[in-house]
């Protein structure tokens, strides 16, 4: 057999493993079930594909977001490996022809949602299958102790049933022990090979700062550290709002969020990823599967849900091993913004059930029926249908989704249905006279018959493909064809698509989930907890706390983080005199302002404002009639 390293430079271009790397791929080999916890940005993905590559056979790899698994097929097939993904939409057809390619077409991974697994016709082609290995992403997902706890993962274990000798790699970045414990006894591992790496990160230093004002203190670290940049924010709004803010200060930056098209989100990814803007501005959304080594600062404008996430996230920064920084900024209201948004809107089971029912009425699902149909969906109209608060709404189909009653694939989409008005003589008259509608016109009549006869939904990106042009093309044409009295159009905003993956059986199906909700609840409580509480804790060390979370007990203070530095000066490094000195000392080359003070001088805002009242009192320093400072003698 190959060696890995001389797989790992063929296809990655590396010419040596991270730490853990090369062992874990090692037990793989060997056949052993292994257990892979790596920190973000460790490299898991490589721990399954490199020994897949060197086996005969097809990996399958289960992983619970829709959106890396594309990102991933995407990137194996440019490296010339066959790789496909079983996403939701699919017809039964096109899912018998994929599988059919899985087992015939010499693929070498096959990605899946843990939904998909429990199809029967999935189940059936597996057994066809030469597996050489089962790999679990993202295996916290099978705890329901970990972070995004989704029981299908519970499931999984199926796989094991159908190819008892193939053995499984678990792979996750963000588990505490008792999660490890849960996932390796929900896969039935049989005698393990654990690997952990340290989650602490020397060249990251971890800050929490009080600020009144977020903006401007955004303004100043990213004026200081002119590298790339993520500012996570809580929602779509913030996104463009603080973006615009950094620009009008003449800090480049794009945004990305869920509501974006695919063609905005890939514009905006490029320019920060090629550097041609500094700062990306983001949901939590975005970061999944993004390998941009050298960002130099990750900040939290609002706080994150849970430590897991925080740490996730934080983790993007520094990836090139040069010192960087998670900054987190808090201010007094944010408790009560953190306990209103993750606490108070966390539906109860009764809620959910008339949601569930709602829903499932929205679209006129008979009861019995409904399951793997797809749907566009609306989420304002929706709610505003119903009278439904948006963010309890919004929560209640995040846990219809983790639990497998739906699949919500947020996107925003225009849902176009169009109908030939005019008849077949007449429309070849027209593309006479406008030759560059032809391609188009002529690839809609292909793929869609009846198109005559009645308003016939299209799917714009399909006709985009086959006409090879871009969506937005085929939009402003078909505008111009309803407008020349040539089609009938009807345009429709959607911001996402969704999969009854249950039969509708309206309070039986809420009823199997019941005691999950209550579980999920009570988690949900803790994590927002953990968040408030490592925000508060201003006397260990912010990479103690953190990693002490995870279960890291042994670790010592980084001697990076804001409460390292604030314990490691010496009391007489800032005295009272050196202060008062030198804002004394900045004044003598002119008026400035508290900010302009502040920004000059090595002390927090509360130990400066101090100082400046003090100078004042003592008539040293006055203030200027446009409330500046000034020497009282100058």
């Amino acid at each position: 057999m190959e060696h890995p390293i001389n797989i790992l430079e063929r296809y990655w271009n590396y010419t040596a493993f991270k730490p853990q790397q090369e062992a874990i791929i090692q037990s793989v080999l060997d056949g052993e079930d292994t257990f892979a916890l790596l920190p973000t940005g460790g490299g898991k993905s490589i721990c399954y594909q490199i020994p897949a590559l060197l086996k005969d056979g097809i990996c399958i790899v289960v992983s619970p977001l829709i959106a890396l698994m594309k990102d991933q097929v995407k990137t194996l097939n440019e490296k010339g490996i066959k790789a496909m993904a079983l996403t939701s939409g699919l017809s039964f057809q096109e899912l018998d022809t994929l599988l059919d390619n899985a087992i015939y077409g010499n693929y070498k991974f096959l990605y899946v949602s843990p939904e998909r697994l429990q199809q029967e016709l999935v189940q059936e082609r597996i057994k066809l299958m030469n597996v050489s290995l089962i790999a679990v992403d993202e295996a916290h997902c099978i705890s329901q102790w970990g972070n995004d706890f989704r029981p299908a993962y519970r499931n999984i274990v199926q796989l094991r049933q159908l190819k008892p000798s193939v053995n499984v790699i678990a792979l996750t970045a963000s588990a505490r022990p008792k999660v490890v414990d849960d996932i390796i006894s929900a896969l039935d591992f049989i005698a393990p090979k654990v690997f952990r790496e340290s989650f602490f990160r020397a060249h990251l230093a971890y800050i929490v700062l009080h600020e009144n004002d977020k903006y401007y203190r955004l303004e100043t670290i990213l004026q200081k550290h002119k590298a790339p940049a993520i500012i996570y924010v809580r929602n779509r709004r913030l996104c463009s709002e603080v973006s615009g803010f950094l620009e009008s200060k003449k800090i480049s930056a794009t945004f990305y969020h869920g509501g974006l098209t695919a063609e905005e989100k890939n514009n905006n990814m490029t320019r920060w990823l090629e550097e041609q803007k500094q700062v990306m501005v983001a949901t939590n959304a975005f970061g999944m599967g993004i390998d941009k080594p050298n960002v130099k600062t990750v900040i939290h404008l609002n706080l994150p849900d849970s430590i897991e996430s925080y740490f996730q996230e934080a983790g993007r920064a520094g990836r090139n091993d040069d010192k960087a920084y998670a900054i987190l900024l808090k201010n007094d209201s944010d408790e009560n913004v953190v306990k209103s948004q993750f606490l108070s809107s966390l539906p109860t089971v009764q809620f959910v059930k008339m949601v569930y029912r709602k829903l499932s009425n929205y679209f006129q699902i008979s009861y019995g029926e409904g399951a793997y149909s797809s749907f566009n969906f609306n989420f304002n109209a929706f709610c505003k249908a119903y009278d439904f608060n948006a963010l309890l709404c919004y929560n209640t189909l995040m846990v219809l989704d983790r639990n497998s009653i739906i699949n919500l694939s947020r996107h925003f989409r225009t849902q176009v249905s169009l109908q030939f008005v005019v008849a077949q003589h007449i429309l070849f008259n027209y593309l006479d006279s406008h030759s560059h509608f032809e391609v188009i016109v002529k690839s809609i009549l292909r793929i869609y018959g009846g198109i005559f006869e009645y308003l016939t939904p299209v799917n714009t990106l399909k006709i985009a493909d086959k006409a090879s042009t871009t969506e937005t093309e085929i939009i402003a044409m078909l505008k111009q064809l309803h407008k020349d009295g040539i089609i009938d159009l009807d345009m429709r905003k959607t911001d996402a698509e969704i999969t009854f993956i249950e039969p509708r059986e309206d309070d039986k199906t809420i009823n199997r989930i019941a005691s999950i909700i209550e579980q999920q609840r009570t988690l949900r409580q803790e994590q927002v907890k953990a968040v408030l509480d490592y925000i508060g804790n201003d006397k260990v060390c912010r990479s103690v706390q953190l990693l002490s979370y995870f279960g890291e007990s042994d670790s010592r203070p980084c001697g990076i983080c804001d409460v390292c530095l604030k314990n490691k000066k010496p009391k007489e490094a800032t005295p009272q005199g050196l202060l008062k000195n030198k804002i004394i000392a900045l004044l003598e080359h002119g008026d400035q302002s508290s900010r302009d003070i502040m920004s000059h001088i090595d002390s927090s805002a509360e130990e400066t404002l101090s100082m400046l009242n003090t100078l004042l009192e003592h008539d040293i320093i006055a203030i200027t009639e446009t409330n500046t400072y000034k020497l009282s003698h100058l």
